[in-house]
């Protein structure tokens, strides 16, 4: 399968991006579809070998619109700006100060009308309706010819859209006004009316076009977060190439280059130092406010800016492989994702077109045919037609989510979809992985003992056979045990043969013929072999481990050929955020739970040490999904909806499927690529202060969603009736269709204002040395 991203031109209203994803969804081969009004983008996944860009776009307009490939993000971060929509912006903001002067003197040349007196200083030519019909002609057709291309495409595809409404409405007062225009005699000697509405056709159309004006622009600052993501890229590398150091584009530059990087330079590309410290601010890509010290080894990330020192590095990825390029990438991704709350408003958009007119056509037969008042029927129907724009609820859901998930990436809070950001907002519980989420994942051996009679060679030759085994495991404690047995002098390893790993246990494999089992007590046990051995001052193994324990350390027993040899105590220091993120987690009013493959009183001391009180321990790696299920399968605490939704944090690869399992995953950024591809949500910088961020997005998100989709529906439940004359038997007053305008354009800009308020949704975390 093969994804796309489509820009698309010619969308009016919500109504239109639901006829577009109607047409595409119709072209073979297309498995899935997701128009997005907010950005004018659809993102299409479909078989290769059955339909390609060509159909889609045939498809596309068939329906009445345009469709191009989506501008090449690392074009964009080189500042290149789309020139069709160049052009589009530039030919509103004509057509809306055309229309402006044009409807500013027709609005002037009407108040004598509208007042029933004269107004002295204003030239009696105004008054004249030719003249007004003269002034209105190129705002209907000039200004407005946008409307009647939509209407007309819409029409012939057999729908309506807001096109539709805009033309009717203007077209209606406009076209009427034409009689009176050049058969006033008749109309007065019919006791008609010879007002004209050539004013309100005109002001209707600016307004309109003024509100999309105001939307485009506001809509821009939507995705302020993404271009600021993709403007932060260098645009040059300083390289060593053949003995020379050259400045090249960054475009130039390819994996196994050598870049130098001084002081005040940003990193162009990801590498690894190979020469030389320094101290980066990686805040832009990671959120972490404080710099980062890098030495020889340490990872950089392209785009972020080198505070002291000068160093060389080795580029390990370039272009769309960069972290930055990754997170600008799946940013885009979750803009253009639909929330499960944006189909309330669009199973609403697919009838509300169509219901609008028969309310409208109502309205005129209700005020004509029964109450014989023409005037008042042609401007109520035409109040109707105009205030009716669902465009503010095809806003309402995506300006929401581009706004949230921009601003979660630059906290280093990685959203993957709509879904996941609005599905956070229901969790009821937090499992945390141990070892590598609350913990640095970087454990070192604090204690080794051995049984007694063992001499200092003897020693050294186990902790050879410990390094050779733990050599060939991917277990977080491997590189402990291995980095210890080196620190302790020892000589190149001996080969292992029949290496084997057991999950939950240990591992085992053979050094110079020998067996060697290095795992937990309880395996030992299984095996029958004796646990009750001593060091040669005549220190119990299992006193020794329970004492271990106690002080939060892993205790990792060793045998040689089905006899207990030797015993080592293992520590990893807990993250010095963690404590803080667990407290702003039982704020929120979360249930914390600590998951970890160490025994229970290990497990149970560190989660003291956090305030944790929900320890599940011991869980195997292949268990990790199961328990999750098995959480989302009980009730909720008290007072909570159901079902019970469940977070998963990790970072490993044994923790993906328990990721994939929760109903929201989430990863440490710093962990695994395996992790962050299973997951939801990615902390980029591994601070699991963002957890409590992301919650607390999400919580904010939907509340914006409901806020805009209550203006918005509320605007056409009370709006529609208003302009219908409701209110008219009461107190004599109707609304002036231009006042409609005026309210349709604003409630679209009024959305989209209310989900920018989400910019402040998110504080900054504190730093690291305000951690209490």
């Amino acid at each position: 399968m093969t994804t796309l991203t489509l820009n698309l031109q010619g969308l009016s209203c919500a109504a239109c991006a639901n006829a577009v994803d109607r047409a595409l969804r119709q072209a073979p081969g297309v498995t899935d579809c997701s128009v997005n009004f907010a950005l004018e983008q659809a993102t299409v996944t479909y078989a290769p070998g059955q339909t390609d860009l060509v159909r889609l776009q045939a498809a596309v307009a068939k329906a009445g619109y345009q469709a191009f490939p989506a501008e090449d993000l690392h074009s964009l971060s080189r500042g290149e700006v789309d020139p069709g929509r160049q052009r589009q912006q530039r030919s509103l903001q004509h057509q809306v100060i055309l229309g402006a002067i044009l409807s500013s003197v027709l609005v002037v040349g009407s108040l004598p009308m509208m007042l029933g007196v004269h107004i002295p200083g204003i030239p009696l030519v105004l008054h004249h309706p030719l003249v007004q019909l003269l002034l209105t002609a190129p705002v209907q057709f000039w200004c407005g010819r946008s409307f009647y291309r939509g209407a007309w495409t819409a029409l012939g595809r057999g729908s309506s859209d807001m096109n539709t409404l805009v033309v009717l409405g203007t077209s209606t007062a406009f076209f009427y006004s034409l009689f009176p225009t050049f058969f006033a005699p008749w109309f007065r000697d019919h006791g008609l009316s010879t007002g004209v509405y050539y004013e309100t056709a005109a002001v209707v159309i600016t307004l309109i076009l003024l509100g999309r004006l105001l939307e485009q622009r506001a809509r821009g600052q939507t995705s302020e977060a993404i271009r600021t993501l993709m403007g932060l890229q260098a645009k040059t590398a300083r390289v060593v190439r053949q003995g020379q150091t050259v400045d090249i584009p960054i475009a130039a530059v390819k994996v196994g280059d050598w870049v130098v990087v001084r002081p005040g330079e940003k990193v162009p590309v990801d590498g690894v130092i190979t020469e030389g410290t320094a101290t980066l601010d990686e805040s832009m890509v990671t959120g972490e406010s404080l710099p980062v010290q890098k030495t020889e080894g340490s990872e950089v990330i392209g785009a972020t800016l080198n505070k002291t020192g000068s160093f060389r590095f080795r580029v390990t990825r370039v272009g769309r492989e960069t972290l930055l390029a990754q997170i600008v990438q799946l940013v885009h991704q979750a803009q253009s994702s639909k929330a499960p709350l944006q189909r309330l408003a669009d199973r609403v958009i697919a009838v509300f077109v169509p219901t609008v007119l028969i309310i409208a056509a109502a309205t005129f037969g209700i005020w004509f045919f029964l109450a014989h008042n023409l005037p008042l029927a042609l401007t109520n129907t035409v109040g109707v037609l105009v205030i009716a724009c669902p465009c503010a609820l095809g806003l309402a859901t995506p300006v929401s989510i581009i706004v949230a998930t921009g601003q979660g990436a630059a906290q280093g809070i990685l959203i993957k979809d709509a879904q996941s950001l609005e599905l956070a907002h229901q969790l009821h519980t937090i499992v945390l992985d141990k070892t590598g989420t609350l913990t640095l994942g970087k454990p070192v051996v604090n204690h080794f003992a051995t049984v007694g009679g063992c001499a200092q060679g003897q020693e050294l030759e186990l902790l050879a056979a410990v390094a050779a085994i733990e050599t060939a495991s991917e277990h977080p404690l491997a590189d402990a045990l291995v980095t210890y047995g080196q620190s302790q002098g020892l000589g190149p390893l001996s080969p292992v043969t029949d290496f084997e790993a057991v999950p939950g246990c240990g591992v085992w494999g053979r050094v110079a013929d020998r067996p060697i089992h290095i795992g937990t007590a309880a395996w030992f046990q299984d095996l029958g072999w004796d646990l009750q051995v001593s060091t040669p001052a005549g220190q119990g193994f299992l006193d020794l481990q329970q004492d271990w324990e106690q002080q939060q350390q892993t205790v990792v027993w060793v045998a040689v050929a089905g006899s207990v040899a030797g015993i080592f105590a293992i520590a990893d220091a807990i993250k010095p955020q963690a404590a803080a993120a667990i407290r702003g987690l039982k704020r929120l009013g979360l249930e914390v739970v600590m998951l970890s493959g160490d025994n229970r009183t290990t497990a149970q001391a560190i989660a003291q040490t956090l305030g944790i009180t929900e320890v599940m321990a011991p869980v195997r790696p292949d268990q990790k999904a199961a328990t999750i299920q098995r959480l989302q399968q009980q009730p909720p605490t008290q007072g909570r909806p159901s079902p019970r939704r469940v977070a998963m944090v990790g970072d490993g690869i044994n923790d993906a499927p328990a990721l994939a399992q929760a109903d929201v995953g989430i990863a440490i950024g710093t962990g695994t690529d395996v992790a962050m591809a299973a997951s939801d949500i990615t902390l980029i910088s591994g601070d699991l202060r963002g957890i409590e961020g992301a919650i607390r997005l999400s919580r904010a998100t939907v509340a914006n969603i409901r806020q805009n989709l209550f203006f918005a529906f509320v605007y056409n439940v009370l709006g529609i009736p208003i302009a219908a004359g409701v209110l008219y038997p009461l107190w004599g007053w109707s609304l002036n269709p231009m006042v409609a305008g005026a309210a349709m354009a604003l409630s679209s800009v009024s959305v989209v204002t209310n989900a920018l308020r989400l910019k402040s949704a998110l504080p900054a975390p504190p730093s690291s040395s305000q951690l209490g």
